[in-house]
Parts: C-alpha cells; sequence; structure tokens
C-alpha cells in the first residue's frame, strides 16, 4: 500500500515538473520567418475593441468568422447589447448569429475567382505575425496590387485609404552561381493615406489582436486560470514532497 502511494506521489510529481516545461517552452517560442512583430495583447480590452469595429466594417462584408457569434463578444469584451449591434452587427444579421460575410460564399468564386476565406482560424493557422506583415506590405505596380508577403493575392487592398500607396524599391542580387535577380528590397510610401504609418500599424495591430482573439476565445479565461493552476501545482508539489518524506522518514534510518 506504501509503495503504491509512493509511485502515485512521483507520478503527479513528474506530472507537475511537464507542466511547468510546457508553459517555459510555450513562452520561449519564437516566429519563424522574414515577419514583424505584430505586438498583440489580446488582453487589452481596448485593443480587441477597436479591432472587432475594424474587422466589422472592413473585413465582414467578404470574409466570414463562421465560429464566432457576436453575443459572446459582450460578455468577453465588456461591450454592452446595444454597443455590439450598433457598431459590429450588419444589416441583416443579429446579436446572436454568427459572424457572416454579406457577401454570398456561392457567387464570390465566380467575381474573384476564389471564394474569400473564413478567418476563424487565421491567427493560429497563419499566426499574428503573418497577419500583421501581410496587411502592411500592399504595393501598387501597374498590374495592380500586390503583396510583398503574399504574391498575387486575390484580395485587393481594403485598407489603402488607410495607409496609402506604397511602391516597390526593387534591387538586384547576384546568386551564387553567377546569375542576377531582382527583387523588392522594400516598400516606400508613395502616396500617403488618411493616417501615419505608426498609427495604421496601430490599426492593423488591433486588427490582428481582434482575430488573434476570435481564433481562441477561451484563451482570454484560459490564461488567466492558468496562474493558479500552476500555483496549485507547485503548492501540490510542495506538499507530496513532504508526504513523501513522511512515509520514508523511518525506513532510510
Amino acid at each position: 500500500m506504501r509503495q503504491a502511494t509512493i509511485t502515485l506521489l512521483s507520478k503527479a510529481v513528474g506530472w507537475c515538473a511537464f507542466a511547468l516545461a510546457l508553459s517555459t517552452t510555450s513562452a520561449w517560442a519564437a516566429p519563424a520567418g522574414d515577419l514583424d512583430a505584430a505586438g498583440t495583447n489580446v488582453f487589452d480590452t481596448a485593443s480587441v475593441q477597436r479591432g472587432a469595429a475594424l474587422f466589422s466594417n472592413y473585413c465582414l462584408a467578404c470574409h466570414s468568422a463562421k465560429y464566432m457569434r457576436f453575443k459572446r463578444m459582450e460578455e468577453d469584451l465588456d461591450l454592452t447589447e446595444e454597443e455590439i449591434e450598433e457598431f459590429l452587427v450588419p444589416a441583416g444579421l443579429e446579436v446572436g448569429d454568427y459572424m457572416l460575410a454579406s457577401m454570398p460564399y456561392e457567387q464570390s468564386a465566380d467575381w474573384f475567382g476564389k471564394a474569400p476565406p473564413d478567418l476563424s482560424l487565421t491567427a493560429r493557422s497563419r499566426g499574428p505575425d503573418w497577419i500583421y506583415t501581410f496587411l502592411r506590405s500592399y504595393y501598387l505596380t501597374d498590374d495592380g496590387w500586390n503583396n510583398k508577403v503574399l504574391e498575387n493575392p486575390a484580395m485587393p487592398h481594403v485598407l489603402w485609404e488607410l495607409q496609402g500607396i506604397q511602391r516597390p524599391v526593387m534591387e538586384t542580387m547576384e546568386a551564387e552561381d553567377g546569375s542576377t535577380e531582382v527583387k523588392i528590397a522594400s516598400l516606400e510610401l508613395d502616396v500617403g493615406g488618411q493616417m501615419e504609418p505608426a498609427e495604421y500599424d496601430k490599426t492593423v495591430r488591433d486588427i490582428v489582436a481582434f482575430m488573434e482573439y476570435i481564433a481562441e476565445p477561451a484563451k482570454l479565461k484560459r490564461e488567466r486560470l492558468g496562474v493558479w493552476v500552476l500555483m496549485f501545482l507547485a503548492l501540490f508539489t510542495f506538499l507530496a514532497y513532504l508526504l513523501y518524506h513522511e512515509y520514508w522518514k523511518d525506513i532510510k534510518k
């Protein structure tokens, strides 16, 4: 009986250490690739609120977030039902509905060549840094809008009035085999928009924060609860050690 109890306690201590290791690993995870750091904070309620309004005004016409209900934001983002209905819910939808695009999905594929994707989980599949860099990397050519992150995107630059018009600065690069290739070195603001560059970056950051929120709404409560869980595990580990010591003190003598 004593041996079984000690075995169970040892396993519990092991799981505590494993949980702590997991939390440390995720905290140190770094984004890969040539992306700008989004710097989003889903716990900044004001930022996520602004992002929700921007998403509804600029994105929801074409893109859905079909796993998210407007109603849930009442509790998560400290919004009243009246505020949600006035600022976030488009015509034809109710506060209790899912966030569905105004554009008919079947017809959009014919209009654009490809139906606009649902954005519910984009922040999880692509990552916040990818979205942030993408929305800041549009540039205009003689053939229309293009993007440094995703070449020839089907989506036009819907935020161009806010950001302005960027032009590519080209640079000739020499490869190891001696061949040359012309690539985009940077993007230069050619025509200013309604916002200064720093203000536009903040606007994009708010949109990304909202997309990060809808990708995992439970994160708001889960991470707050996680602190208490880790504290409980630390206390349990300490008590388990004391119990282990009490069981073995006579045997070790």
